[in-house]
């Protein structure tokens, strides 16, 4: 049976709702380099506090990109109802840089036709504002509840979240003996609960060359076109190789199913020039070339055997070139996580999107890592799931919204988790 009290508290407070992702949206905490975060996390703590929420600000001390112009700052608020579990809603506070082509003002929050357009309004302000108002009318109504509700806002996602999740996981606060339940609501549909994400490695490969004169190359050797080699043998065979990998995790899109890897960036040569410069390249033979890359793969894979496949392509390619040479450096990795379908938080809210929506939930995966890899790999803290509201193609995009109505109709969903887990 259907909590209508509960649904109809969630509803009396749409126009709150509004104005709370509007006020979050208009503070544009951008990320690189990371500004405004005190700031919000100042405002939210204000609105919790006199809620009756134990609040506390954190600085990511020592975490990457932590400084003193720009300190890492997260803010955990805790409403202790009885002694029972511990549901914890968590957001990240920081949003990705505007780029071109907007037709609204990105920090305006502008309401049209249902719609809130901002950056971060669907990823993910919008998903914060919604736990923020599922909580409280959790609590207006059944204010004898047992157990505690956590809101937290955290930095750094868009960046990795080590000065977020990661810290505030190393410092204890996802504990299981301490939180018990996580949801994260990222922007993912209102009628689909995500499970975790594929595996992540980056790593940066280098070749090298000897420096000439560019008008007598065959003094030197030229590193790009060592790397060019290296280039070709991926397209000829690693790319296939990975092609050819597919995962049984529900991943969406259908595309990232199978392993995948992104060139993310290459230089080779001479340093790009300042904007103003006016001048004309020097004549020389690169004896550097670096290209990034980014490899999501599987839960079926493991780490070991990514790393392994560049190695051996690397070793193929010298094996074939005279003089080629290589470093390889390993920038960062992150395992595939997958929480169990049976999992209390995954009943529970697969339960309520039924009430809600009329409609069974769909399960996916994220292509991309997100913070319950540090929930999950730190905090050791299995019941984690990301359900939210917004539609996940429009983040990051111009023009980027979130519904009025997707985000009421995922408050309902979180509102009657709450009341599943804590009553």
């Amino acid at each position: 049976m259907t909590d209508l009290p509960l649904l109809d508290a969630v509803v009396a407070r749409r126009d709150d709702l509004i104005t709370l992702t509007q006020d979050l949206i208009r503070i544009p905490t951008l990320n690189p380099p990371g500004v405004k975060y005190r700031e919000i996390c100042d405002y939210l703590a204000e609105r919790l506090g006199a809620r009756g929420f134990t609040v506390e600000l954190i600085r990511a001390h020592g975490a990457p990109a932590d400084n003193e112009t720009y300190p890492r700052w997260n803010l955990v608020a805790r409403y202790r109802g009885g002694d029972g579990d511990c549901v914890h809603f968590n957001s990240h506070h920081d949003v990705v840089a505007v780029g071109h082509g907007w037709t609204r003002d990105p920090f305006g929050g502008e309401l049209d036709d249902g719609r809130i357009y901002g950056r971060g309004a669907c990823d993910m302000k919008g998903g914060l504002a919604a736990s923020i108002i599922a909580a409280e009318a959790f609590i207006d109504t059944y204010p004898a509840f047992n157990g505690s509700i956590e809101i937290s806002a955290t930095a750094d996602e868009e960046s990795g979240g080590y000065g977020g999740v990661a810290y505030l996981a190393e410092q204890g606060y996802f504990d299981p003996s301490r939180v018990q339940h996580v949801i994260i609501p990222e922007p993912l549909n209102k009628d689909r609960i995500c499970l975790g994400h594929r595996g992540v490695w980056w790593a940066e490969i280098e070749t090298h060359g000897r420096i000439a004169h560019g008008s007598m190359p065959f003094l030197g050797d030229c590193a790009v076109r060592h790397m060019g080699a290296v280039l070709a043998e991926m397209e000829a065979h690693l790319f296939p190789l990975l092609a050819s990998k597919r995962t049984d995790m529900p991943v969406v899109p259908e595309g990232a199913r199978q392993s995948t890897m992104n060139i993310n960036a290459i230089h080779g040569g001479e340093p790009v020039q300042p904007e103003d410069f006016t001048g004309f390249p020097a004549a020389c033979v690169p004896d550097r070339c670096k290209i990034t890359i980014d490899r999501r793969y599987l839960i079926e894979e493991n780490v070991e055997e990514v790393r392994a496949e560049i190695v051996a392509l690397l070793e193929k390619v010298k094996s074939e070139r005279p003089d080629f040479s290589y470093e390889l450096n390993e920038l960062w990795t992150v395992s595939p996580t997958m929480t169990d379908r049976e999992a209390p938080v995954v009943r529970t809210v697969s339960a309520a999107i039924e009430k809600v929506l009329d409609r069974q939930a769909d399960f996916v995966v994220s292509p991309g890592t997100y913070d319950q890899k540090h929930i999950d790999r730190i905090g050791k803290l299995k019941n984690c799931i990301a359900y939210g509201p917004g539609i996940l193609d429009l983040a990051h995009q111009p023009d980027e919204w979130v519904g009025v109505q997707d985000m009421e109709d995922s408050a309902k969903v979180m509102a009657l988790t709450l009341s599943e887990l804590l009553l």
